[in-house]
């Protein structure tokens, strides 16, 4: 399973040069257009299609040919046999958390399950193997986000009162995240519902060099 940050780099570059293409597209279209009454026509009809042609055939081949290298497809196409599988062991690979808001004071907060946590309050995620996170609301909508240490999104999903909320990941290599809401759930919601370092992912041979120390 590939790194989001690392296919994320490879989309910057590759719909960069594909919208760099497009906008010379626009500007070659807009000069035919303009091009005074008499004089030959800069672009022919059948050279405007072709280059359009070529242009979608492209656009919908990046597709295909990437879709199974973002993190989250395989698994959106697995889960179901995933989970039943003998590789998924839900003592392990499942984690429930609940979002929840203090109706006295109103503060947020996750609460983590304390059966899967170290001395430090970290949830100890095994690398390389599927994991679910099942978060729990009955009063708010919240979101539920994972970030490494320099602040990039690793993973996200929303987090509706009454409905199941669960995500499915794989972490590649070792480190250390932050939880955090990625939902506006209110005025107090924004210092309470972010945990430093509360995930750390153990087991690879790897580390992931945007979350600093690795998991080590």
């Amino acid at each position: 399973m590939e790194d989001s940050a690392g296919v994320l780099a490879l989309l910057k570059v590759v719909y960069t040069i594909y919208v760099f293409v497009i906008i010379a597209l626009m500007l070659w279209f807009a000069k035919g257009v303009v091009n005074p009454e008499g004089k030959p026509r800069i672009v022919k009809p059948g050279t405007f299609y072709t280059y359009v042609g070529v242009l979608i055939f492209v656009g919908v081949s990046i597709h295909i040919f990437t879709f199974n290298k973002i993190p989250w497809v395989e698994i959106d196409f697995k889960r179901h046999t995933i989970e039943k599988s003998d590789e998924f062991d839900k003592t392990k690979q499942l984690f429930n958390i609940i979002a929840i808001q203090n109706k006295e004071s109103g503060e947020q907060k996750f609460i983590l399950p304390k059966d899967k946590l170290n001395e430090k309050g970290q949830m100890v995620v095994p690398c390389g193997e599927y994991v679910v996170f099942d978060v729990v609301s009955n009063d708010l909508t919240y979101g539920f986000g994972l970030f490494r240490q320099d602040g990039s999104l690793v993973t996200q999903m929303q987090v509706v009162p009454g409905s199941r909320n669960d995500l499915m990941w794989k972490f590649p290599k070792n480190g250390i995240y932050d939880i955090r809401s990625t939902e506006y759930s209110g005025p107090k919601g924004g210092r309470h519902m972010t945990l430093r370092k509360a995930v750390i992912v153990i087991g690879c041979d790897r580390d992931d060099e945007l979350s600093m120390i690795g998991g080590k």
